[in-house]
């Protein structure tokens, strides 16, 4: 549970996006693409769902992206190399269903381009032709830029801003792909605004899109029902049943909703400690 290595990849942008390498040997066996791990950073901590990006069984570690949103995420920014955190659990949820699909396009947006460069490089060795978009507010927020282009044939960036890439967001990309190309798979992780609007946009073309959800979650085993979201009018657990989910049937005004039970409190909690 000991942090090996620390790098701050958004010099110059707030909030900053962190990458840190753990000691986590089990973890590093077992973890696939999609899957995701719940750190505590001290005793009475809350526990924070995080992607395992990266792994290097041989080494017996784990790679996690850090973005400062909330209170415990700015706690665990301030950690540095050599310290310890107080439990890891995982890996957690289902894997990605990797698999030959044929021509296969992610839309990671923000901090979800972390989560969606295991699943590219995963699908990219199952021999699909992978299309890849990636966007950040600004040039300086965007991540793991190198990563994704070695495992992509086509590759595309856009900003909000226009300060890199293509001026505007991600989803103005897949739309223009879409309606010049035939994509078998869609698979879009970022902030749910995009993910929603990525959804709305492939379903007029008949592409099946898998998202991979960032919903609430308090006890991450399926006891307390934080994460619950509505599929195909159905309840269901992310922690558990997720992350992945069949986009075009997600109740996305749910699901925003829930995801802001909290945000007030977290307020409090940054301001009471400086944070």
């Amino acid at each position: 549970m000991k942090i090996l290595d620390k790098e701050i990849l958004t010099i110059g942008s707030k909030p900053q996006i962190i990458k840190m390498v753990l000691l986590a040997p089990d973890i590093a066996k077992k973890a696939l693409p999609g899957q995701f791990i719940v750190i505590m950073t001290h005793e009475e901590g809350e526990r924070v769902p995080l992607t395992v990006v990266n792994k290097d069984i041989n080494a017996g570690t784990i790679q996690i992206i850090v973005q400062e949103a909330g209170f415990t995420t700015k706690l665990l920014s301030k950690l540095n190399i050599g310290d310890s955190l107080y439990a890891i659990v995982g890996p957690l949820g289902h894997a990605t269903e990797i698999k030959k699909y044929g021509k296969v396009i992610l839309i990671g947006g923000g901090v979800g381009i972390a989560e969606i460069y295991p699943v590219t490089k995963a699908l990219k060795q199952a021999n699909n032709e992978i299309t890849t978009i990636i966007g950040a507010r600004t040039k300086n927020a965007l991540i793991l830029e190198e990563e994704l282009k070695s495992v992509t044939d086509n590759f595309f960036v856009a900003t909000d801003d226009g300060s890199y890439g293509i001026k505007g967001f991600t989803t103005n990309i897949l739309k223009d792909l879409l309606t010049k190309d035939k994509y078998d798979l869609a698979y879009a992780v970022g902030p749910i605004p995009m993910m929603r609007i990525a959804c709305s946009v492939t379903k007029p073309f008949n592409v099946k899109t898998i998202v991979s959800l960032n919903s609430l979650m308090v006890d991450v085993t399926g006891m307390c029902g934080c994460c619950r979201v509505t599929v195909d009018g159905k309840s269901r657990f992310t922690c558990i049943d997720g992350p992945d989910f069949d986009g075009h049937l997600v109740d996305w005004d749910m699901l925003e909703k829930r995801n802001n039970v909290y945000t007030k409190q977290e307020k409090h909690l940054c301001n009471l400690h400086k944070l």
